[in-house]
């Protein structure tokens, strides 16, 4: 059974938002009259507490200042590096080596399994607002059921030197949703199976992410790249309707960027040939959103490509600069983000 969590209320060209978690809620509008009122009725019916500006959500920490929205789980991490003996672990400067790969055979001794789902499960929720280790989390999680010594180092090698990073979303008055879409190619030696990564922006921050691990085998690259662009603009369909929702129409198409030339040729190609016709039918929705207008599927370099760090372990530089795109800044540069 599911549950309604986020509630819009549009009245008089103002609008109030209503996101509810549990017995939390958040309240926002563009009318300050409007959020009294609200929190006025609410009072009269239920024993409620108000706690003023957001400052600490759900294991989060929120500033706000004339920069934007500064996000946080240093507390949290604080309480991690404890629990699992890091404190004193020496930082590194990326999530994975690159060119690692891990095994579940790997000819390292075993170790406690719920030890380790416990760390990794930590390491999702922080996944939250730190989508620059979404990748190795994800790898991470693959091990659950046999876990090897190298396993958890491997887990445990990264939150140290990112204790101070915080995700920035900017003050922006512009509104215009656009996305990224990646693939990996056979990354995983042991089954063949290809990551898909995408995330979208607004106002040069992104907010919201995905990887995924695709369910079919895929015959190329472009192949590959096509899926996840599918997935991608079915994300970009949902996104659409919410801002819509929410007042902030996206009247011209989205666009979807993407680094692989043949995937873009494919979706923009309404004839069925030997290099498509044996691909699902549902993948080419995307052919069918873009003649709506819906999206429109953009090249872009890999230097260009946000989504590239969901997708594959990258060098420190490469990584650092996308880290550095995608709105995450250390405590040191926050007033320079």
């Amino acid at each position: 059974m599911g549950y309604n969590t986020l509630y819009v209320k549009n009245m008089d060209k103002h609008t109030l938002i209503v996101s509810v978690y549990v017995h939390d809620l958040l309240i926002a509008g563009d009318k300050e009259q409007l959020v009294e009122e609200f929190k006025t009725n609410m009072k009269d019916k239920f024993e409620m507490n108000e706690l003023g500006l957001l400052s600490y959500f759900l294991g989060m920490e929120v500033t706000q200042s004339e920069q934007g929205y500064f996000l946080c789980q240093k507390r949290f991490i604080m309480k991690l590096l404890k629990k699992f003996a890091m404190k004193n672990c020496k930082p590194v400067s990326t999530p994975m080596v690159l060119g690692q790969k891990l095994m579940e055979e790997d000819g390292a001794p075993k170790i406690d399994g719920k030890a380790y789902e416990s760390l990794v499960g930590s390491l999702l929720y922080l996944t939250a607002i730190r989508p620059y280790i979404v990748f190795a989390v994800n790898y991470l999680s693959r091990f659950m059921q046999s876990p090897s010594q190298i396993n958890f180092v491997a887990a445990k090698r990264y939150l140290k030197g990112t204790l101070e990073f915080d995700m920035h979303f900017v003050k922006s008055s512009s509104v215009k949703l656009i996305g990224f879409s990646d693939s990996d190619w056979a990354e995983s030696d042991e089954e063949m199976m290809n990551t898909s990564g995408y995330c979208f922006a607004i106002g040069g921050s992104i907010f919201c992410w995905n990887l995924k691990k695709q369910s079919v085998v895929a015959h190329s690259t472009a192949e590959v790249e096509y899926i996840v662009a599918y997935v991608a603009a079915k994300q970009l369909i949902w996104l659409r309707k919410m801002l819509n929702d929410l007042d902030f129409d996206q009247r011209s198409p989205t666009k979807l960027f993407c680094d692989n030339t043949s995937t873009i040729t494919i979706s923009k190609n309404y004839v069925f040939h030997d290099r498509t016709k044996h691909m699902k039918i549902k993948f080419h929705a995307i052919r069918q959103f873009q003649q709506e207008g819906e999206l429109e599927m953009i090249y872009c370099t890999s230097k260009e490509q946000l989504a590239d760090m969901f997708t594959k372990p990258l060098a420190k530089d490469i990584f650092e600069d996308l880290r550095e795109r995608i709105g995450m800044c250390s405590f040191e540069t926050k007033e320079e983000c």
